[in-house]
């Protein structure tokens, strides 16, 4: 009799394993709302003979793909199965894949996938490569067009690396998600180099120092809140507006302690995100690339019920001077922004650029020239304000007369060709060097200098910026600006397209 019991119930076990779905159609239920996924192609499998292959099959040959809605907007999404054959690619999987992206874009509906895949399927050789250039084909024909966003939950590798890379955002799960293309097992046969994987492709790696990933989450259940999150930020297409909020938190108000965080001094750092917080609605900030080149702050907020992408010099990291990973980080920022049609507010605090030997021998020219084109070419409407100074060549790159719709600054900022410090031991470094009282007139002259050069007050007598605006009324302008501008049309010359520095 307890022979029979112990029957039952590895049966009932079974069957209620049978009955629970596998891992990647619960994590994308997770990210859908309640009860609104719907599979497709749940009967495709792989038809490779080869090696073995034809003794191990699955139903959906290891990808789920489908749809449903975040936040009652349609969405299509895929999710590999790490647990099939190692969640390998096949040629079934580019089919479903291309078949997701050829919806996407006939539909205007965002792409959300839930990525784990050892690479491309040996046991099918060329039929998985040649099939797999397809979805490159198509994740890049639908890039700009709808927004394509790629969670990592697992390793990626190889071809696998590819298709996140060539999408909007990537959130990855820190010491459980990696991106690489050749594995430690792989390095130590050709190069006898012992590495790991955190090391080559962990998710630290990608969002402090290469900067590929965008959100580290540290959680698989904080990546598909991000990701939801991510998208509430984000239009359909890029055809469409984002949906604008509405209720208490998006009226005009004043910035009641923005005083207490903007020093008065220009060389005393503060932590610009502060002043972000109490520009944006409900204080909401969703900041990208955290991590990474963390002197320049980019991310979506919302101001007076609007989305809306800001970038911000953070003086609290290498002053706010910008750099090369600032400079491209910012750019691919704007560029994503103008994609999709979401205004950008630059809040402006810079220096200069980073000067060094090195900056200059990794092309630091280059790397400023991208942000510059990415700002002169957008067509989405931008707004700058000036906090404390704009020296050099960094001003006409962060509020660039020609590309910028309007330009403010606080009645208290500086804008000029350098500071008036290092202004006046340029133009006066002789006189200095023979005056008796050298200090004191150095004050003098950085004084008068300031007042006939760098003042924002001499900027908008020169028309060179709209305005001067009080930091309590920031908001206040900004949320005006924008609704000013909202039906901005946009201009450009006819060409096949810019020739970025890349």
């Amino acid at each position: 009799m307890s022979d029979l019991s112990g029957v039952e119930e590895r049966s009932r076990e079974r069957q209620a394993q049978a009955a629970e779905p596998p891992a990647h159609i619960r994590r994308i239920r997770e990210l859908l709302d309640p009860g609104s996924f719907r599979e497709l192609d749940a009967l495709a499998e792989h038809d490779c003979t080869w090696f073995g292959a034809d003794r191990r099959k699955q139903r959906g040959d290891g990808i789920a793909t489908g749809h449903g809605t975040i936040d009652q907007r349609p969405v299509l999404v895929y999710a590999h199965d790490g647990g099939f054959l190692g969640g390998s690619s096949s040629r079934v999987h580019a089919l479903k894949i291309g078949k997701v992206l050829d919806l996407a874009l006939r539909i205007g509906v965002p792409v959300v996938a839930l990525n784990h895949s050892s690479g491309l399927r040996i046991h099918e050789g060329v039929d998985a490569d040649s099939q797999f250039s397809h979805v490159f084909y198509k994740t890049v024909r639908a890039s700009g067009v709808v927004p394509q966003v790629s969670l990592i939950l697992g390793d990626c590798v190889g071809g696998a690396a590819y298709t996140p890379a060539l999408t909007d955002f990537i959130v990855m799960v820190d010491q459980e998600s990696a991106l690489f293309l050749t594995g430690p097992a792989v390095i130590r046969r050709a190069t006898g180099e012992e590495v790991t994987k955190e090391e080559i492709g962990g998710g630290h790696l990608h969002a402090a120092e290469t900067g590929l990933a965008h959100f580290l989450a540290e959680s698989g259940d904080e990546a598909l809140a991000l990701a939801r999150e991510l998208l509430s930020y984000l239009p359909q297409n890029n055809a469409s507006p984002v949906p604008p909020t509405h209720g208490p938190a998006t009226l005009p108000r004043a910035l009641d302690g923005i005083a207490d965080i903007v020093p008065v001094s220009k060389t005393e750092p503060f932590d610009v995100r502060q002043v972000i917080e109490l520009l944006a609605d409900d204080r909401a900030f969703l900041e990208v690339h955290r991590l990474y080149a963390r002197n320049i702050v980019v991310g979506f907020a919302r101001i007076g019920g609007q989305s809306v992408g800001i970038v911000a010099n953070q003086s609290a990291w290498l002053a706010g001077c910008l750099d090369i990973d600032a400079s491209e980080k910012a750019a691919r920022f704007v560029r994503t922004c103008d994609a999709f049609g979401i205004p950008i507010l630059t809040l402006v605090d810079v220096p200069g650029y980073l000067p060094g030997k090195q900056q200059e021998r990794s092309n630091v020219i280059g790397a400023g020239a991208k942000l510059m084109h990415a700002y002169c070419e957008a067509v989405v409407p931008k707004v700058a304000v000036v906090l404390r100074k704009a020296y050099g060549g960094a001003y006409p790159t962060l509020a660039n007369r020609s590309a910028t719709d309007m330009i403010y600054a606080f009645p208290s900022a500086e804008i000029s060709v350098m500071g008036p410090e290092a202004a006046v031991d340029v133009i006066f470094r002789k006189a200095l060097e023979n005056a008796p009282d050298a200090a004191e007139h150095r004050g003098r002259l950085i004084e008068e200098y300031r007042d006939a050069h760098a003042s924002a007050r001499y900027s908008a007598s020169r028309t060179y910026i709209e305005g001067l605006v009080e930091p309590a009324e920031l908001r206040n302008a900004v949320i005006s600006t924008f609704a000013l501008l909202r039906d901005k049309i946009p201009g450009a010359p006819s060409r096949r397209h810019s020739n970025i520095q890349l």
